[in-house]
């Protein structure tokens, strides 16, 4: 029996191509995914990479062996297949490793109405089922090649009005990633003067990495926003399902100021509508939620947890910090393409500059995700619960990871990675002088 635990993650399958992830493995995936699912028919889309083509091949291979039809749309965005899966009602597979290097390649499944397949939902069941060598049924199924490019473009604009925006000027960096296939469909026809940066499709990924929440990932997106004058720049991820904003000086704009500008335009359509966040958000998202009569709800890092609150509450909206958007318009999945049309209509609706529509919404200073190399991660942790958890005015929580609020209002939360040996650090405070004394605090124990 093969040992596929360090393939098969939390909320997806991912690894080295030709090493851990083969066109024997995905058919096996496939088939075991169609017996998941019981058919009749999946929808599978792939990136750029150029392993890509030949392992959705595969998996259509593996499901057509059960008996279930496929249909192949091809060149896609992750979000793009969650469109797929949703508009079709149909069960999906996405082949992409997101933002990892060339040499990863992966699946992301979904059951239909693109509803997240993860360890709890399923894909446990899909590991056990390959690692044991399930054999087939012997049946056999159809491929169909669809193009829903089209479709999905419309679909999007029809819950994004931009046509009556007044004219901006847009640099987009699609990191040779899926966003140089998906933006200029969707933004056609709009009053948008768009600067392309780096549009070709190349899984190798030739001028940078398709990480836009690397800071070193979008100097080259800043300096050409600078350079033509433009409104506002807008980066893709590799499978152009996450979206980073900088503004007209070429500053960053942070997620959690994205989750609030696009909350408050959701509530404005839907008052007293739940939003959701995830606990490392800004704590400004869940006071400007409630300012504008929304209900705000604080999750788990991970898309797993934002969907299945969203599903529970009947939430509109869901942000994270690490630049997901979801819409329960957009069958609760995420899509950081509907997220930026949301900022160009707030930015081109009013006269005003992006960085002075946001300002609003930055409300204080953070410190990023600080990753500290650990042998024992439990221990530094508990280490920083006996310190902090012994003064007066803190309060604790472990809703994911350790969560510690001090009495001047500061904050900060320390969690482990499930794959590397990592703790991860994000403080928020009043300022970026209080910041520095509660990072520097916190490290001196973690990285004792």
């Amino acid at each position: 029996m093969r040992d596929l635990s360090g393939v098969f993650k939390a909320y997806d399958i991912r690894g080295v191509v030709g090493e851990q992830i083969d066109a024997d493995l995905v058919r096996a995936v496939g088939a075991a995914f169609a017996r998941l699912v019981g058919g009749p028919t999946v929808v599978v889309g792939h990136d750029m990479r150029e392993s890509s083509p030949d392992l959705a091949a595969a998996f259509a291979e593996g499901a057509n062996g059960e008996g279930v039809d496929v249909i192949n749309i091809g060149l896609a965005s992750t979000d793009m297949l969650y469109f797929a899966s949703g508009s079709l009602d149909l069960p999906g597979a996405m082949f992409t490793a997101s933002h990892n290097p060339a040499k990863y390649n992966g699946i992301k499944l979904c059951r239909a109405g693109a509803a997240p397949v993860g360890q709890d939902s399923g894909l446990r069941t899909i590991q056990a089922e390959v690692e044991a060598d399930t054999p087939g049924s012997g049946k056999t199924g159809s491929v169909e090649i669809r193009d829903l490019l089209t479709g999905y473009a419309e679909y999007l604009r029809g819950l994004v009005d931009l046509s009556g925006i007044r004219p901006l000027k847009v640099v987009v960096d699609a990191g040779n990633g899926m966003g140089g296939h998906t933006v200029p469909t969707v933004f056609d026809g709009l009053p948008l003067d768009v600067t392309p940066m780096y549009y070709e499709l190349d899984g190798n990924f030739p001028n940078h990495e398709a990480n836009p929440l690397d800071p070193k990932n979008i100097v080259d997106l800043q300096a050409k926003v600078r350079e033509v004058g433009a409104d506002i720049g807008l980066a893709f991820d590799g499978d152009a399902d996450r979206c980073f904003v900088v503004d007209e000086n070429g500053d960053p704009v942070s997620p959690s100021a994205i989750t609030a500008l696009v909350a408050v335009r959701e509530l404005a359509k839907d008052p007293g509508g739940t939003v959701i966040h995830n606990l490392i958000t800004s704590h400004a998202v869940p006071e400007i939620v409630a300012e504008h009569g929304g209900v705000p709800v604080r999750t788990r890092v991970g898309h797993s947890f934002i969907k299945q609150e969203m599903a529970e509450t009947g939430a509109i909206f869901g942000g994270e910090h690490s630049a997901h958007y979801y819409f329960r318009d957009f069958w609760k999945a995420d899509t950081g393409m509907l997220a930026s049309m949301h900022v160009l209509a707030a930015l081109g609706e009013q006269p005003g500059t992006l960085s002075d529509l946001t300002r609003e919404y930055n409300r204080y200073a953070a410190s990023g995700e600080i990753n500290s190399t650990v042998d024992d991660q439990a221990g530094r942790l508990a280490a920083i619960k006996a310190e902090y958890g012994a003064r007066d005015g803190v309060t604790l929580d472990e809703l994911d990871g350790l969560t510690v609020r001090l009495p001047d209002g500061a904050w900060f939360n320390l969690r482990a990675s499930n794959t590397e040996p990592l703790l991860r650090l994000n403080v928020e405070a009043a300022d970026d002088d209080a910041v520095a004394a509660v990072r520097d605090e916190v490290l001196a124990i973690v990285r004792a």
